[in-house]
């Protein structure tokens, strides 16, 4: 029994290496995407209160002039694919399909947020619950310096998850709702479209 036990403290002592160079690689990530989050933020913003002006205004008689009503900000996703949609007019398979190449858009930005929200949690917990047990065995020998150290990096690594968690968590949300809005308008003009 005492040889199963001490195989598992190797591997679970092994796995704090791994464990913690994920956390940087999700700690670094996760500050690209809040980034990258504040540029669309701001373009979300600027291109925003246009696109809800036409949405609110657009009737089958100016849907076919839309395109040329957008922001012409080209860092807004959600116009090109308005764009496209009034370009294929014709087609209700091609418009369905831009819709469809939209909510594709959609799943794979919010992947990574996604993964933050779930890895980074579950990553912090095994880096505090893994230095745990070396602490232990440093406080119950009397090495203090070695329990301080390894209740450090477990401390660090809680927080850490938790940060990257956090970003995914905001990002997400905020996010989610911004897609909801846009895929109502592309829905909107599609079923515009149709009624032509």
């Amino acid at each position: 029994m005492n040889y199963i036990s001490d195989v598992l403290f190797w591997i679970s002592t092994g796995m704090l290496v791994p464990v913690i160079i994920l956390l940087i690689f999700f700690f670094l990530r996760a500050l690209l995407l809040l980034g990258g989050f504040f540029g669309q933020y701001l373009v979300k913003r600027k291109s925003g209160a246009e696109i809800r002006e036409q949405m609110n205004t657009l009737t089958l008689d100016n849907i076919d002039t839309l395109g040329d009503r957008l922001p012409k900000n080209k860092q807004a996703v959600i116009v090109s694919y308005m764009k496209k949609v009034v370009d294929n007019r014709q087609s209700k398979a091609q418009v369905n399909r831009i819709l469809d190449q939209y909510a594709q858009f959609v799943e794979k930005d919010l992947s990574l947020p996604s993964t933050l929200l779930k890895m980074g949690p579950m990553l912090g917990l095994m880096g505090t619950l893994i230095p745990m047990g070396p602490a232990l065995v440093g406080l119950s020998t009397g090495d203090i310096a070695s329990m301080a150290y390894n209740m450090q990096v477990a401390f660090a690594t809680t927080v850490v998850g938790l940060f990257s968690a956090a970003i995914g968590f905001v990002t997400k949300q905020t996010k989610n709702r911004w897609y909801t809005e846009d895929m109502s308008n592309l829905e909107f003009m599609a079923d515009l479209l149709e009624e032509k």
